[in-house]
């Protein structure tokens, strides 16, 4: 018998987290890599949280709300660490609902599992993929998000790339350089969000971050790459 996927919570209800849907979004618990800015630390263990519901119960639940909501969304943590996930979204996709995932793309054989029910992804990039560790602490980082956009942008799968910076990670001249590596590689949209302090355990990213970053001559350099490019700042006290 497998054991239950570990969920790290249920958000029943969000607006935002598949663009033009309603949704409820699964976080599934545990994350190999360690971005010193994370906003969800507490979800980096591999463990059921005591809060959260069983995924039997999910299912359960998602059957009283077909005709009131439009999709799931899995996050995280990193929702591919978990090996029922494709078994999972076929449960899902047979109740009718669209599919979204919010990803890094740490497991890209288990993504491609996973493809054939995704309608949308939110796709993470840490930063240029020979730099990742930089960002993730964790070797190797870069070459196995990298494979996951191949995936994805070879899979046509509706696609939103978006990186988080700080200047502590991320200089100016790097963003643009990565912006010109996704638009090389075919990505259309792009979003960049500046850092939020809250949820970051790293008190030298909240210390150093900043109101002005990236400078408004490094965003339209960066908005020129592609069809579609969103700024979303954050205002640091």
């Amino acid at each position: 018998m497998k054991p239950a996927p570990k969920i790290g919570g249920l958000v029943p209800f969000s607006s935002c987290d598949y663009p033009g849907e309603l949704a409820c979004v699964v976080f599934l618990a545990g994350c190999p890599w360690r971005c010193g800015y994370c906003h969800n630390p507490h979800l980096q263990a591999r463990e059921q949280h005591d809060a959260a519901p069983q995924w039997d119960e999910i299912l359960i639940w998602l059957k009283t709300r077909r005709g009131l909501l439009d999709a799931v969304v899995f996050s995280g943590g990193e929702p591919l660490i978990e090996p029922q996930l494709p078994e999972m979204m076929h449960a899902v996709k047979a109740l009718g609902f669209k599919i979204g995932l919010h990803s890094g793309g740490s497991y890209p054989k288990r993504l491609q599992e996973c493809l054939p029910y995704l309608d949308w992804v939110g796709f993470d990039i840490k930063s240029d993929f020979m730099l990742y560790e930089k960002v993730t602490a964790v070797t190797g980082s870069g070459a196995v998000a990298s494979a996951s956009l191949k995936l994805l942008l070879a899979g046509k799968v509706a696609l939103e790339c978006r990186s988080t910076i700080h200047p502590s990670l991320h200089s100016e001249d790097e963003l643009i350089h990565l912006a010109q590596i996704l638009s090389k590689a075919g990505v259309q949209r792009y979003v960049l969000q500046s850092f939020r302090p809250a949820g970051c355990i790293e008190p030298a990213l909240i210390n150093s971050a900043q109101l002005h970053f990236p400078q408004p001559a490094t965003l339209a350099a960066i908005e020129q790459q592609f069809a579609s490019f969103e700024f979303v700042p954050t205002l640091v006290a």
